[in-house]
């Protein structure tokens, strides 16, 4: 068993989309609507095979920053300490929150944490 995607909703949907093609090296493919529904999505597929289902709909609304119950973040890995540090000073330099500096961790990984346009964490790991 291996997981298909995991699906956030937005109200940002072109720069979500665009944020995980751009550092990540995402593919994106088209857009889908449903009129009827209010509701758009893009899939946006990562090397192995697992996706993002980045979604939009009229009666879903922004929450909350902060920590709280529920998915806590996506890990990428990016296969070294130093690519851990360079992608995370280009997001810096990007204006992106970094939200953990490149550190190594008590469970074996080297990683930063960083945010998404929405605040959503991301760990780049090696």
């Amino acid at each position: 068993m291996a997981v298909a995607h995991i699906a956030l909703w937005t109200n940002r949907l072109e720069e979500l989309r665009d944020f995980y093609v751009r550092y990540f090296d995402g593919e994106s493919g088209p857009v889908y609507r449903n009129p009827a529904k209010g509701f758009e999505s893009f899939f946006v597929r990562f090397e192995g095979g697992v996706a993002l289902e980045l979604m939009r709909r009229t009666d879903v609304r922004d929450s909350d920053e902060g920590e709280h119950t529920g998915f806590c973040h996506v890990a990428f890995g990016v296969g070294s300490r130093e690519a851990v540090c360079s992608l995370t000073e280009r997001l810096r330099r990007d204006g992106y929150r970094i939200a953990g500096e490149p550190r190594q961790t008590g469970d074996g990984y080297f990683e930063s944490v960083v945010c998404d346009p929405d605040g959503n964490r991301i760990e780049i790991v090696a």
